[in-house]
């Protein structure tokens, strides 16, 4: 770890009080910067502000959380507003809150729920680089736009129909952002997680199940942990990366190279696949939508019965 890479800067991480966002946080603040961490779960957001005026001197003065409905225009640029007003600038901006969404077969899946998956992956991403870009355009200074994809967004199968199309927007949006912004020295890139043990994808419930699944899949032997995509994100956001922009950057321990995105006897839409598991391993063809880390329960909807 570079200690101070990130001295005197400042970040906004959204979903930041729960797995990637969490690590994300944790790193951003051991390496220097001011963060405001903003998730939709106030509790844990409670436990990350407390964990971190327990653990380490001084760090909480760095810290702010802002409970944050991504989906909503408004929350987002409050967040980033928080940045501006309590530390004074705008350097990083990390668009990562996720959840698992809408799941089940296509001929199956409520409007709805596709919908609220989409404000959530794909508006709340939007929503951030649009107000990062406004506050670094104003700084005059440049900045880095850090979004949170996933493999599932790179090929069919790999997850959801929902997530995984809602994903692929996301590399799509990061590489016509990083095109508009570049002359503004503003560079977007996203990364594309594998399976991370993280409460998105296990519901704090199946993580032995899911970790016994990535074994099944994945060729390197260790499970990913959200400390590695978080230092793939601070990468990504640091100087070291100062000529990398529009990059979708793969974390997966191998998995999209082996082919193993799909589950063993996952076929047929009502399979099972890597992001499908944020249902609480629902059993195939149940249609539903899974709220992640929200603190907000999956609504469960049984198979279709002929």
């Amino acid at each position: 770890m570079t200690i101070g890479r990130f001295e005197g800067r400042v970040a906004v991480v959204t979903g930041g009080a729960s797995g990637i966002g969490r690590a994300t946080v944790i790193r951003l603040l051991d390496e220097g910067a001011s963060v405001v961490a903003a998730d939709y779960n106030a509790a844990t957001g409670a436990a990350l502000v407390d964990d971190v005026a327990a653990s380490a001197a001084g760090a909480e003065k760095r810290l702010r959380f802002v409970r944050t409905d991504v989906s909503v225009e408004a929350d987002v640029a409050a967040a980033v507003s928080t940045a501006l007003a309590d530390f004074g600038r705008l350097d990083v901006m990390v668009n990562n809150a996720g959840v698992a969404g809408a799941f089940g077969p296509v001929e199956a899946i409520e409007v709805d729920d596709w919908d609220w998956t989409f404000g959530v992956l794909v508006r709340g991403v939007f929503v951030g680089v649009k107000h990062a870009a406004r506050a670094f355009k104003a700084q005059g200074e440049g900045g880095a736009i850090v979004n949170t994809a996933s493999v599932a967004g790179l090929r069919a199968g790999a997850g959801p129909l929902a997530y995984s199309t809602a994903k692929a927007g996301v590399i799509n949006l990061t590489r016509g952002a990083a095109l508009e912004l570049a002359e503004d020295r503003v560079r977007v890139n996203c990364v594309c997680p594998g399976g991370i043990n993280t409460p998105l994808l296990n519901q704090g419930v199946n993580e032995q199940a899911v970790g016994s699944l990535l074994d099944q899949v994945q060729p390197w032997p260790d499970h990913g942990r959200p400390d590695d995509i978080a230092a793939a994100i601070c990468f990504l956001a640091s100087d070291d990366a100062r000529f990398v922009t529009g990059e979708a950057l793969v974390v997966d321990g191998g998995l999209t190279i082996s082919g193993g995105l799909r589950l063993p006897g996952a076929g047929g839409a009502g399979g099972r696949s890597m992001a499908s598991f944020g249902a609480g391993m629902a059993p195939p063809g149940t249609t539903g939508v899974s709220k992640g880390s929200t603190g907000e329960a999956p609504v469960l909807r049984p198979p279709a019965t002929t």
